[in-house]
């Protein structure tokens, strides 16, 4: 009797044990078969210079809100990563000579592409990065917008005539594409980063090497295979478009690269600090996109309801995981309980829409990573150390995944170190300010700039925030909050946020070189400023 009893266990422990095996990929589980559609399997090759080719180590892709691993996706090897190089290289003559707008065309044609795969490329970003559909998808639209942006921009390239002081003389500027960019991208926007560089340097007349995350390489392979589909329906060499995902060899290898004319960098301030040493060593461009300790201001005069709305999301927004999170809030004195109190109150109102960032009623994610949950759990514990005060929030969320409560800290002075350094999660500094004038100082104390936002009724404080003694930032607002940039303008911070520009306005400029270009039709020799030398 009891052998056919341990004989039934073995067999429920066997079938037990295969269903585990089944579904051990979240890629297997037909509630995710979404990632079928934007052609991912149970394993990935990382690599594409025109053909899907990978020799380096396996990576796996794991889901923030689960633990578990999505997919798997092979690297680059160093040797994979120089046929990229060569392969984009080599497209590059072909794809320069195009003309503008029939780039811009194919650029277009991307827009398009990501347009059918909207939905499935949202749910992706959001399963993998964290943030919620809403967002993820929001992402993807960022990139469509781009490619709008960017057909726009390749029937309008300006070129400039100059009038000369020279009789017969024609004095003009000529914009020409760089040649090869490379692109490094950070886990928390994997797929809008990448189009803003992409689409831009594309109608350009650049080629590019992506090197993305290695916590989000699913959606840097899907996101290349719906580039890819474009390239070939328009028989253009796949290579413009090469992707290596890998390491911090990887990395460091396309950096020190000569060939690569400009690195498009988005980081941590401390690791964008070594890629442009390293870049300026070789007399390199580089294009830095890099940390920010984000403050909004608030006046006596401000619209609290108007400032709760937007603080909600700059402080707790995407788990706190955006360059653009507000960090620092500082409060007149008039306001600054009653600011504190119904901050408190809205936090406490979405502490149970905190979790799996693919369904409707969550406003939160997790954190992205288990390091992440680490430096949470640290700072909050330092915060209290150093004798501030948890207004609200400070703990883990006990369940599966990597989520935090949203946190609010009082009684910690301006210049504390925990406030001047940027904890990449949701935790928000609150600070009393007597007047404008010491709100704006507070602001700019810090080392990064990237940006700010002043909540008032003033009109003249307005100008004084935006004007040359106001904020030091690249992004200045107000009344509204720090984050959810447009795509029209430029987007890139001061001081240690790296000073780069990328999207909007005139930050094409990056992907092109510029040549002052001088011809003579007068048939004589004529020196400028009259300069005479020897015989007439």
């Amino acid at each position: 009797m009891s052998r056919i009893v341990c004989q039934r266990i073995f067999l429920r422990l066997n079938v037990s044990m295969a269903r585990n095996a089944s579904t051990a990929f979240l890629i297997e589980d037909p509630k995710y078969s979404f990632l079928k559609e934007l052609g991912l399997d149970k394993k990935n090759v990382g690599v594409f210079n025109g053909k899907w080719k990978a020799n380096g180590q396996i990576i796996q892709s794991y889901s923030p809100a689960h633990g578990k691993v999505i997919a798997e996706v092979q690297a680059a090897s160093t040797a994979d990563y120089e046929e990229c190089a060569v392969a984009a290289q080599t497209a590059w003559h072909s794809w320069a000579e195009l003309p503008p707008p029939a780039r811009g065309e194919v650029v277009r044609q991307i827009g398009d592409a990501l347009r059918e795969k909207l939905q499935p490329l949202g749910q992706l970003v959001s399963l993998e990065m964290g943030k919620i559909l809403p967002e993820a998808i929001g992402e993807v639209v960022e990139y469509i917008h781009v490619c709008d942006l960017a057909l726009g921009l390749s029937r309008t390239l300006p070129g400039t005539i100059f009038p000369s002081e020279r009789p017969g003389h024609v004095l003009l500027e000529k914009w020409n594409p760089l040649g090869l960019v490379g692109i490094i991208t950070a886990f928390n926007f994997p797929v809008a980063v990448f189009g803003w560089n992409s689409a831009i340097a594309m109608v350009c007349g650049d080629v590019s090497v992506w090197k993305p995350s290695d916590t989000t390489p699913l959606t840097a392979v899907a996101v290349t295979k719906i580039v890819e589909s474009v390239l070939q329906k328009n028989n253009i060499p796949g290579a413009i478009a090469s992707l290596c995902v890998g390491g911090k060899d990887i990395g460091q290898q396309l950096v020190k690269d000569n060939r690569v004319k400009l690195v498009s960098f988005t980081g941590s301030t401390a690791v964008g600090q070594q890629v442009g040493v390293e870049v300026q060593k070789r007399f390199g461009r580089h294009l830095l996109e890099l940390g920010g300790n984000n403050a909004i201001i608030v006046n006596s005069d401000a619209n609290l309801d108007l400032l709760l709305n937007a603080a909600l999301f700059a402080c707790a927004g995407t788990a706190g995981q955006r360059c653009t999170t507000t960090r620092r809030l500082f409060v007149h004195k008039k306001v600054f309980s009653e600011v504190v109190s119904r901050l408190k109150t809205a936090f406490a109102g979405v502490v149970n829409k905190i979790g799996d960032p693919l369904l409707s009623e969550t406003l939160i994610g997790p954190l992205h990573t288990p390091a992440a949950l680490e430096t949470y759990k640290k700072t909050v514990a330092e915060v209290i150390k150093q004798g501030g005060k948890i207004e609200f929030g400070g703990k883990v969320i006990q369940r599966e995944g990597y989520f935090v409560e949203p946190t609010i800290v009082t009684g910690l002075p301006h210049d504390s170190p925990l406030v001047k350094s940027e904890c990449f999660a949701p935790i928000v500094y609150c600070i009393e300010i007597p007047d404008l004038e010491t709100g704006i100082q507070y602001n700019n104390e810090v080392e990064q700039g990237l940006s700010s936002s002043l909540f008032t009724e003033n009109l003249g404080d307005v100008f004084k925030w935006i004007g040359p003694h106001g904020s030091d930032c690249g992004i200045v607002n107000v009344n509204i909050p720090t984050n959810g940039a447009e795509v029209g303008g430029a987007f890139g911070g001061e001081k240690a946020t790296g000073g780069g520009r990328e999207c909007g306005s005139d930050s094409w400029k990056n992907y092109m070189r510029r040549s002052t270009v001088t011809i003579n039709y007068s048939g004589a020799i004529k020196l400028a400023q009259n300069i005479k030398f020897g015989d007439d």
